[in-house]
């Protein structure tokens, strides 16, 4: 054999920040010249033309141009224009020749690492041939299955491409479009066979295992996307992660960044985040397996967490009353808008700010629904003025945004979702924000937040790209903090008082939700401004009363 193989995977300091898995073979003995980016066509001939050892042999010397030792040469092989080195390594793909076949799956593995390579690969001309070669290994359920996930995981890292990953469908040329449900050659369903097929506990690294393990770390990207969480939830791949959780022996607190545990959890999490996949977990019993991971205090247990809230579990599913719940999906938000991660858990990026304001949003939920009439026992829990503040924030830079006259910014603009999710989760907080002072007393501060605020929510509700549910709850919102204005607000002032630190320090217009609904002023003369002015005497150009 030409080499050994070893799989090393690729990770930041911060734990499951994965942007790719880098294949890397051993060679026996180095090659007598080393290959050149000029020696391309020719090998790209002999590839072509050629079959068995001679094909192998020149597949092996396009790896060897983009092993660990030569990186420099893989944006270049791929986005250079001057060769088609795709095509032809798609193509090995298809061959009987095992040496042949192994060589391309790590050569293409090692291509799909670059950002630049990522969209050429997954979206360019060669698309339909890389992923349709990939796709067939899986299929045939061959020793490189994994190594075909892995290179699909590579590429699903650039999220423009998920969507066209899981759309593949490959029909006769000629034949008219089968949806990827519909056709047992999909990747979809070659995915779902792959999971439903293999042994309930697989040994572990095993072919089988590492199958399993990878094709979850693509569905775990793949299934970001609503579009592709609808095709999920018409599948038995949601029973199947749930299934690989239960089947665990190790305790969460031992699962490592990558395993098919911490894998298959970010599934259910991603899954269950999209109304037209949550269902398809809720049958399959996620929240019942998924629960008691909640008490855990790392990674798994804020996964388990937001998945418990997307599937609408009950307040007093949630430990310790549901603190480690309201504090860690704040943080998480918190962490997102600042644009970094938490040390030992995730990296900046791992979530999106819509994720993270949806679990948020739903725990206010929860927690209203299990608040009795208009008591805040549970509410209080949650808003907390800085968790508050951070919802305020988020509304008005959309706002902002969207505002061409408006000044200033963010630097982390919201996307129109995460506003949506801090509306409501506005709506369902309020008996806790609204909560009068004890004893009750007259506010100034109170008035001006409640104000501004309520300005802020019906411009947020005016906008015209804002949904039905949003608009609801900020006007609901804006009603209720309006009428409120009476008296002391103590959680209002403060949220209202962070909310507008933040935009001093982001340099944002202050006057920009102040309301125009004001009186009249007038003094013991009364307002003169509207009667018209006598011709002016000696340079007195005051007005008089004729």
């Amino acid at each position: 054999p030409f080499f050994h193989q070893r799989v090393f995977i690729s990770l930041n300091k911060a734990h499951n920040s994965t942007r790719y898995i880098s294949i890397m073979s051993e060679k026996a003995a180095p090659p007598a010249k080393p290959p050149q980016l000029d020696d391309i066509p020719e090998l790209l001939t002999t590839m072509v033309e050629e079959t068995g050892e001679k094909s192998a042999a020149a597949t092996k010397r396009i790896y060897e141009l983009c092993d660990v030792g030569h990186k420099q040469n893989r944006v270049p092989m791929v986005c250079s224009g001057k060769w088609d080195v795709l095509t032809p390594l798609a193509k090995c793909l298809t061959q009987e020749s095992g040496d042949g076949r192994h060589l391309a799956c790590l050569a293409l593995n090692n291509l799909s690492i670059p950002t630049e390579n990522k969209r050429v690969m997954a979206l360019g001309p060669a698309s339909k041939d890389v992923i349709g070669g990939l796709c067939k290994v899986i299929a045939e359920d061959k020793q490189e299955s994994y190594l075909c996930c892995i290179c699909l995981m590579n590429l699903s890292f650039l999220e423009a491409s998920i969507t066209t990953i899981l759309q593949h469908s490959p029909v006769e040329e000629g034949e008219a479009p089968v949806n990827p449900l519909q056709n047992t050659n999909s990747l979809l369903r070659v995915l779902e066979k792959l999971l439903t097929n293999s042994p309930s506990v697989p040994k572990s690294g095993s072919g089988k295992s590492e199958g399993v393990r990878w094709a979850c770390g693509l569905i775990k990207n793949l299934a970001k996307s609503e579009e592709n969480a609808a095709l999920f939830g018409k599948t038995d791949i949601p029973k199947c992660v749930i299934e690989n959780i239960k089947a665990s022996t190790a305790p969460p607190s031992r699962w490592t960044s990558n395993s098919l545990e911490d894998f298959s959890l970010f599934v259910v999490l991603n899954l269950a985040q999209w109304p037209v996949s949550k269902e398809a977990l809720i049958e399959a019993g996620a929240v019942d397996v998924i629960k008691p991971i909640m008490s855990e205090g790392d990674l798994q247990g804020l996964k388990a967490t937001m998945a418990c809230a997307f599937l609408d579990a009950e307040w007093s599913a949630f430990p310790d009353g549901a603190q480690p719940a309201s504090k860690s999906t704040a943080e998480l938000m918190t962490n997102i808008v600042e644009k970094k991660g938490k040390d030992g858990q995730y990296a900046y990026g791992v979530f999106k700010l819509y994720t993270a304001t949806k679990a948020f949003c739903d725990l206010s939920k929860a927690a209203a629904a299990g608040d009795s009439g208009d008591g805040e026992s549970n509410t209080k829990t949650l808003a907390v003025p800085s968790a508050v503040a951070l919802c305020f924030q988020v509304i008005s830079d959309l706002v902002l945004a969207a505002v061409d006259d408006a000044e200033g910014g963010s630097k982390y603009v919201p996307d129109v979702m995460s506003a949506q999710h801090c509306a409501c989760a506005v709506e369902y907080l309020l008996p806790a924000i609204l909560q009068a002072s004890d004893p009750p007393r007259k506010s100034v501060q109170s008035e001006k937040a409640a104000s501004e605020l309520s300005q802020m929510l019906n411009t947020y509700a005016d906008l015209s790209g804002t949904a039905e549910v949003g608009k609801t709850a900020a006007k609901n919102a804006a009603e209720k903090i309006k009428a409120s204005a009476g008296t002391a607000r103590p959680v209002l002032e403060i949220s209202h008082d962070l909310w507008t630190q933040y935009r001093k320090r982001e340099g944002q217009p202050l006057d920009q939700f102040i309301s125009q609904e004001r009186g009249v002023e007038v003094d013991e003369s009364g307002p003169l401004d509207f009667l018209p002015c006598c011709a002016p005497s000696k340079g007195d150009a005051s007005c008089v009363i004729s």
